[in-house]
């Protein structure tokens, strides 16, 4: 008898939970994050983002840059006001001197804090925005806006916030070389 009244105790307990959960609230992937309640997920419902994953390449001051835009679902992103879950773009990359020396490596760096990802699209302009985290100490920390231009061809903007550090803030042991180019209108063509 008492086996049965636990049972249906668990059964009831379960069931209740099952009603007090919201589920999760699914918004368009451009939705206004401020407006949105704790834990949504922003979604691409549109597509927005497939055009874009691949692998890029082009030269720029001597150097050779390879982007490996992938695509995540459900990444969480959590600001000061609240957390939420979104579709992004991670962009992976590696840059090489004329000598084919590498100079900076997120793809296989897997201990980088490096980020770069998609924080939005501008669907009439073909363009999806990035943050960038920087490199080592956060320098060159800001933004980059990449224009897709045709099938095989995605156009860059580096928009650096801050491009110095000190002593002070950061180790001077440390490289905060920024790689990527600080440029715009420069064309990365798809492998």
């Amino acid at each position: 008898m008492k086996t049965t009244y636990n049972k249906i105790v668990v059964i009831l307990i379960l069931f209740l939970s099952l009603i007090s959960c919201k589920a999760q609230q699914v918004f368009p992937l451009n939705s206004d994050y401020e407006e949105i309640p704790q834990n949504s997920y922003l979604k691409d419902l549109n597509n927005e983002l497939a055009p874009y994953i691949g692998t890029y390449k082009t030269t720029f001051e001597g150097n050779e840059i390879f982007l490996y835009i992938t695509k995540q679902d459900k990444k969480i992103e959590n600001s000061a006001q609240k957390s939420y879950y979104m579709d992004a773009l991670i962009v992976k990359y590696i840059v090489k001197n004329s000598s084919g020396n590498i100079l900076q490596d997120t793809q296989n760096d897997h201990t980088s804090k490096i980020e770069l990802y998609s924080i939005g699209t501008k669907p009439t302009k073909n363009e999806i925005i990035f943050v960038y985290s920087g490199t080592n100490c956060n320098v060159g920390w800001g933004k980059i806006i990449l224009k897709k231009l045709n099938s095989n061809q995605i156009s860059w903007e580096y928009r650096p916030n801050d491009i110095t550090t000190t002593e002070s803030k950061c180790p001077s042991t440390l490289d905060t070389t920024i790689y990527l180019p600080e440029t715009k209108d420069l064309i990365f063509t798809k492998q």
